[in-house]
Formats: structure tokens, C-alpha cells, sequence
């Protein structure tokens, strides 16, 4: 049936071969079964009867079914990290109601509902813990084996196990919004996703099916006109051998089955893949540009110093600075809005909210107009540094940390410092993907002061400070334009133009959904050595396609002379359908069975 739908739309494959070869010799012995008098008699047994090659068409489909059915088992051994996640969500919750515990099915939980978690359960959805401390491990969606420990306001994953407290939580996201949906979505259809490289095993079979008919063909004729007696039947049990082992459904399958097992080896270590191609191309990338806050640093902000520049107190700087900052997104305006909670300020009502992407914020309190941020963002409110201001915020950005200035009508008023400590990972991460020879590169929207502290702490080749969302997007046109396959990190929304852009978009998972969204790999940890397992894991999978398409092609070169029966003059050697038919398959599980290793590799 797949052969003649094969033929029907001039879509040639491995069925192609398989339904002509099988078909020929049930066809041919159909005939012979019915009109043995219309043979000649090299065709005869001594009792008058055709040889006739029922067995060989049952065996040969029985092998490649056999096949089939070998390949089915494989790939759902290559699904089995879809099938791990899809175990990691429980079925059922503890509903905190009116006072009261009940137990219900995880697909009636509602936002905002209070869940309790008991010792040693699966977390059912993502949220915030409301009451209790404990540890939980997150190795199914960060892989790493240390549990860690969470308290009231941590946000904690479904599918995710607690250890031996109780706890209560807020649910945040249900359903297909949690992070473990998200995985489980985006490894499925990564794994159906082509990579570019099977283009090539496409184009291959497009044009080898044909050349193999018109082997199998010459080969008739060949042996119609030069072979021994019976020649005819020699000549129709070698070109039906032709047409059997020529078939490339190992090269069919040499790509798909690596991407599968390559994707579902990422998920269990925190590498979410978007497609295919993303694998392809992180083989390829040259260079990594990366941004500071969340992606180099923890992304956690903490508030240092508070201070005023004329006669306003430091709790007036503070107050301001976080009730404009409470309508922001920024880490930074969470820190300040933080730190201001626990000095337990009241916050003044902002109107006329508006955020300048790389700049600040400004807006409106008790009819003032309000601007907080960089010295870019001071200098669109119409205001600017003295002297003494610039040296006072010089020597906080030449340890690394930020500034944050306060203008209230056009004149600076106070200033934050705020420290973001850098992960402990990353000086360490950037080093292996310098000693792969990737050129690493910062580009952040922070001062040059504080840029070039994290450059020269991290050794990094290059830096460029004071960046807008469009300065990364024209740096990186600007490399691709230079020839370089490029390869972005980063986490927050104004990262995802850059992200979308490059080559190669990674976000922290840790990040903004926006963010997630634009890049085609996701690191669940939010940590620069899964970009390390990425690109490593990227050169596996990409040596592993080679490997099955060299084992694919090199089988079927020498596969095919040997059944026209090139060896037959020297050695005698004759390769019958059925044994064309069971090497056939063995290729096929050849090519799994080396996709397979991909799941223990070591990234």
C-alpha cells in the first residue's frame, strides 16, 4: 500500500523497493502457478513445475515488518524521557478549604488555590509557598541532585518531589502553564522537528531510489545475456536482491532517531530543545554573547546602600524610588521595592507608569513628575550629573555594582547601590566554551565601570556596556554579517529581540516567559554550564547523524554490487532476496542501536 502511494505521487522510498522487489516475485510466481506452459524450460523443475517464490516475498516482508517492528520498540525507547516526565506529574492534591483538607484530582486545582504538600510528595503545580520550610529536590527539571531548600515566598515546580516537611502553597500556573507541561510540550515537538541535516538524507533517497530500479534492471539484463543456465532465473532472483537490500530506510532513519534520543537526553539534563535545527547550528556557533544580570549573575539583586544627594533623608530617596519601581518588572525595581518592605515604608499611588526599555522608569507621584534609573534615563528626564555625584557613583560601579539615581523634577535627588553577586558557575563555564574556542562576549545595559569589573573577573574577550535592546541586535547582525554563527544567552524581556535574532537563541529558564518564548533553547537551572552541556550535548547528536548516515550509505555501496552478484564470477557468492532482506533490517537496527548510546553520553 505505502509502496504504490510511494509511486502514485513520485514520492520514492525505502517502501518503493521493498513493494516493487516483493511484488515482482509474487507476481512472477503467481504466473507461474497458473501458465507453467508459458515458461521456457530453464525455468522447470525436472517434474515440469516453475520454481515459484512465494517464501521469499512472505520472508522478505516478514523481515521487514520484523524491522518495523524492532524500529516501533526503539523509538519508544527513544520517547521514554517524555514518558519520565509525564510520571513526574501526580495525579492527585490536598485542597486547603474553609479550614479543611481534601484530597481531589490535580485537573480541578484553580488559581490561587491553597494546596498542602505532604513529606515525600510530587509537588501537583507551580506557585508560592505560603507556610513551611523544606527541602525538595528539582533534579527531573534542573538535573542536579542536591535537594534544595524553600520557604515561605520561594516558587516551587510541579513534578518536583518534597522531602520530609509539609508545607503549604498558592497555585501560580495549572495545566498546560507549568513548567513541567512546557518541558514535556517542547520535547515532543522537538523530537518531530527536522533538523537540516536531513534534508540531505531526503535529497539522497529522492535520486537513489531511481539509480537502484535501473541497477536492478541492468543487472536482468546483464545476467540474461552473459549469466549460466537457468539465466533467467538467476537474472530475476538478483535484481529482486537488488531491489531488497538497496532499500534506505536506515537512511531514512539515520536523523530522526539521534534528534529524538539527542532531545530527550537535554530534558533529563535541563536542556530544553526547542527543534531540531537548534542541535545542528550548536555545533556550529563560534561566538557567545551574554548578558549580565541573571545570566553572569545570580539575577538576584539586593539593595546595599541607600543614599541622598541634598536635603531629603535616605527614607524619602527609598520611598520614592520603590513606589514608582512597584509598576516594574526589572530585577533591580524588585530589589528596591523589597528592600523598602522590609523597612516598612508606605508606598505613594504612581500614575502615568512608563518603562524605557535599557533606561529606567518614569511617572507621576502626588502631581510630581518622577524618573528613576541610569544616567541615560536622567538625561531624558533633563537631568544630569555634577562632579561630585559622578565620583560619589564611579566608585561603587568600579566594584562591580549598580547605580540607580532618583530625579524629582528634572534634578537628581538620591541614588541606590545594589551588588548582584556572580554565580559561582560561570567563571568556570566560560572558560570550557573559551577552551572549545568560542570568543565570549557581554553585552549589558549596566555602566562601563561595572561592565568591565565582570569582564576582567571572568577573563571575557570582549564587553560592551550601556546596551539597548537594539545596540545587542545590531551587534549581532553585525557578527553574522563578519560570518559568525552566533549563539545569545540571556533572561529578561529586553533580551528577546537578540534572542530571537541570533542563531542560536538560550534562555534562562529562570528568566521572563517573553524571553523563553524567543530562544529555541531553554536552560531549566538558568546556569551558563548548560550551555556547556548544550553545545556539547549539540556535537554528539551531530556526530551521531553522521555516524548512521556513514553507516547507511556505506552498507547500501557495498550491499548493492554484492547483490547483482559482482562476487559470483570470483567466488560464486550469491546473495538470495530472503538474506538481502534480513541484512536490510539488520542495517536499520544498526542505526537505532547507535542512536540509542545518545541517551548515557555524558554532557
Amino acid at each position: 500500500e505505502r509502496a504504490y502511494r510511494s509511486i502514485k505521487t513520485w514520492n520514492l522510498n525505502m517502501f518503493t523497493l521493498i513493494g516493487i522487489g516483493a511484488g515482482v516475485a509474487w507476481v512472477f510466481s503467481m504466473f507461474a502457478l497458473l501458465f507453467p506452459d508459458f515458461f521456457p524450460a530453464q525455468f522447470k523443475t525436472e517434474t515440469g513445475s516453475v520454481h515459484v517464490y512465494f517464501e521469499a516475498a512472505t520472508v522478505i516482508l516478514t523481515l521487514v515488518l520484523l524491522g518495523q517492528v524492532l524500529e516501533a520498540r526503539a523509538h519508544s525507547k527513544t520517547n521514554s524521557a517524555v514518558k519520565e516526565l509525564l510520571k513526574l506529574a501526580p495525579n492527585t492534591a490536598y485542597l486547603i478549604q474553609n479550614g479543611t483538607e481534601k484530597e481531589i484530582g490535580t485537573d480541578q486545582i484553580q488559581l490561587q488555590d491553597i494546596l498542602r504538600v505532604k513529606p515525600g510528595d510530587k509537588i501537583p503545580v507551580d506557585g508560592y509557598m505560603t507556610e513551611g520550610t523544606t527541602t525538595i529536590d528539582e533534579s527531573m527539571v534542573t538535573g542536579e541532585p542536591i535537594a534544595v531548600t524553600k520557604g515561605v515566598g520561594d516558587y516551587v515546580n510541579s513534578g518536583t518531589i518534597n522531602g520530609n516537611q509539609s508545607f503549604l502553597m498558592r497555585a501560580e500556573k495549572i495545566g498546560a502553564d507549568t513548567l513541567l507541561s512546557q518541558i514535556i510540550q517542547m520535547v515532543n515537538d522537538a523530537s518531530r522537528s527536522r533538523a537540516p541535516i536531513q534534508n540531505l538524507a531526503d535529497k539522497v533517497s529522492a535520486y537513489f531510489v531511481p539509480l537502484v530500479v535501473a541497477i536492478s534492471i541492468l543487472t536482468f539484463i546483464v545476467w540474461a545475456l552473459w549469466g549460466p543456465e537457468p539465466v533467467y532465473v538467476f537474472a530475476l532472483v538478483n535484481a529482486i536482491a537488488v531491489l531488497i537490500i538497496a532499500c534506505p530506510c536506515a537512511l531514512g532513519l539515520a536523523t530522526p532517531m539521534s534528534v529524538m534520543v539527542g532531545v530527550g537526553r537535554g530534558a533529563q539534563s535541563g536542556v530544553l530543545i526547542k527543534n531540531a535545527e537548534a542541535l545542528e547550528k550548536l555545533d556550529k556557533i563560534d561566538t557567545l554573547i551574554i548578558d549580565k544580570t541573571g545570566t553572569i549573575t545570580e539575577g538576584k539583586p539586593s539593595v546595599e546602600k541607600v543614599g541622598s544627594f541634598d536635603d531629603k533623608n535616605d527614607h524619602d530617596v527609598l520611598q520614592f524610588m520603590a513606589s514608582l519601581n512597584q509598576m516594574s518588572e526589572h530585577p533591580l525595581a524588585a530589589a528596591i521595592v523589597g528592600f523598602a518592605h522590609k523597612k516598612e515604608l508606605s508606598l505613594f499611588q504612581v500614575d502615568e507608569f512608563k518603562a524605557i526599555t535599557g533606561k529606567g522608569a518614569q511617572g507621576l507621584i502626588n502631581g510630581k513628575q518622577i524618573a528613576i534609573g541610569n544616567d541615560k534615563m536622567m538625561a531624558q528626564a533633563g537631568a544630569s550629573l555634577s562632579k561630585e555625584q559622578s565620583e560619589i557613583t564611579e566608585q561603587f560601579q568600579s566594584q562591580g555594582k549598580t547605580v540607580s539615581f532618583l530625579g524629582i523634577e528634572g534634578a537628581i535627588r538620591g541614588y541606590v547601590v545594589i551588588s548582584d553577586a556572580i554565580k559561582e558557575t560561570s567563571a568556570k563555564a566560560i572558560k570550557e566554551l573559551q577552551d572549545q574556542g568560542i570568543a565570549v562576549m557581554m553585552l549589558t545595559g549596566d555602566n562601563e565601570h561595572t561592565a568591565k569589573h565582570v569582564a576582567d573577573t571572568l577573563q571575557l574577550s570582549a564587553y560592551k556596556a550601556a546596551c539597548l535592546p537594539e545596540d545587542k541586535l545590531k551587534e549581532i547582525e553585525k557578527l553574522q554579517s563578519q560570518g559568525h554563527v552566533v549563539a545569545m544567552a540571556g533572561d529578561g524581556i529586553n533580551d528577546a529581540p537578540a534572542l530571537a535574532k541570533s542563531d542560536v537563541g538560550i534562555a534562562m529558564g529562570t528568566g521572563t516567559d517573553v524571553a523563553i518564548e524567543s530562544a529555541t533553547i531553554t536552560l531549566v537551572k538558568g546556569d551558563l554550564q548548560g550551555i556547556v552541556k548544550a553545545k556539547n550535548l549539540g556535537h554528539k547528536v551531530m556526530s551521531n547523524i553522521k555516524q548512521n548516515l556513514f553507516f547507511a550509505l556505506v552498507y547500501n555501496t557495498i550491499g548493492v554490487p554484492v547483490a547483482a552478484g559482482v562476487l559470483y564470477p570470483i567466488f560464486g557468492v550469491l546473495l538470495s532476496p530472503m538474506i538481502a532482506a534480513l541484512a536490510m533490517s539488520f542495517s536499520s537496527v544498526s542505526v537505532i542501536a547507535n542512536a540509542l548510546r545518545l541517551k548515557n553520553v555524558k554532557i
